[in-house]
């Protein structure tokens, strides 16, 4: 038994294994406020997963869409339990080898090459088979990407990042920007997308990536999924590294015979996701400093807005943008220099 646990979980624990007895350890949480811990048996182990009560398994995102994700094949940790009263699953054990810790265990990059390649299979099930119409329709299958989501995450780092941390004073040019953005994705063809798919949400087991987070999927364009995997905030894959996986992306979708997804603006409607997609992780990275004083997201801020700024210069119209983030000193700050005391 464990003190970590309320007594009433720790009876569900015991009663779902069979077991007498078990170990519990508390594994380091994400930027969610989901609890996971490690629950060891008899030489095996589980993952629980906390949070707030809900109602039923089936309408439960998270669960919802992991039973939509591995009917078409995609590899996510199987459940053993749930209990919703109790707002606790009890799931199969992925391990702690993530990708981010694969791709910097190595020097040279090519060595985390074939797991990335696995990622994007991952992918493309999830953008072209878990999209196929289904009676009843998943979670993820409902909801979408549109203008007001994708304005609102913009937003969210207008207010966190720009004007937060970063200390801007802002033109109402940026909304109208902020606009052209948000209208030009939600008119893109929208697929089933991830919506967080980087290397810290895909887990390596026996040498295979498995993905995990997935609640918060949706429709949306395909290149999001994309932008999140090859300009993570988390490692830094070189330039020749991001043309070779964009480019298994292209083939492997091309081959399997959804080529007419690959538009001729595939690229342009990549760097405009980029913009949006890394201006959401700095806004939601400032806002876990400015919201509840959480400083480990503030050493990825840098690298990320300059991929917003280097991406800008080559488009013609977000000339306010370009300026604010290229020629201002935002690039120039040290946000790691609020974690000082």
């Amino acid at each position: 038994m464990s003190a970590i646990l309320p007594e009433a979980i720790q009876k569900f624990i015991l009663r779902q294994l069979k077991i007498e007895h078990f170990d519990c350890i508390q594994l380091a949480g994400d930027a969610s406020s989901r609890k996971y811990y490690r629950i060891v048996f008899e030489e095996e182990s589980r993952v629980l997963m906390s949070w707030e009560p809900f109602t039923d398994v089936e309408s439960y995102p998270f669960l919802n869409v992991l039973a939509h994700f591995q009917s078409v094949g995609v590899r996510a940790p199987k459940v053993e339990a749930a209990a919703p009263d109790l707002g606790v699953v009890l799931l199969e054990d992925l391990g702690d080898l993530t990708l981010e810790r694969k791709f910097w265990e190595n020097q040279n990059q090519q060595t985390a090459m074939p797991y990335y390649h696995q990622a994007i299979d991952e992918i493309i099930k999830i953008h072209f088979l878990a999209s196929k119409p289904v009676q009843p329709a998943s979670i993820c299958q409902q909801i979408a990407f549109d203008t007001a989501k994708f304005l609102w995450e913009l937003n969210y780092a207008r207010e966190h990042f720009l004007e937060g941390i970063g200390g801007l004073k802002l033109s109402p040019e940026l909304q109208k920007e902020f606009l052209w953005i948000c209208e030009t994705l939600h008119a893109q063809p929208k697929f089933v997308c991830h919506r967080d798919y980087h290397s810290r949400n895909l887990m390596l087991k026996h040498g295979r990536v498995y993905v995990i987070d997935f609640q918060d999927a949706r429709l949306g364009p395909i290149q999001y999924d994309l932008v999140s995997l090859l300009h993570d905030s988390y490692v830094a894959l070189s330039p020749e590294s991001i043309k070779h996986l964009k480019s298994n992306y292209i083939d492997k979708v091309t081959a399997l015979g959804h080529g007419s997804a690959i538009r001729s603006d595939f690229d342009e409607i990549f760097n405009i996701q980029l913009i949006q997609r890394c201006l959401k992780a700095c806004g939601s990275f400032s806002s876990f400093y400015n919201m509840r004083g959480d400083t480990r997201y503030l050493k990825y801020i840098k690298h990320t807005a300059q991929l917003v700024a280097t991406t800008l210069q080559g488009q013609k119209n977000l000339p306010y943008l370009n300026e604010l983030m290229n020629d201002s000193e935002l690039l120039n700050k040290n946000f790691e220099a609020l974690c000082a005391p």
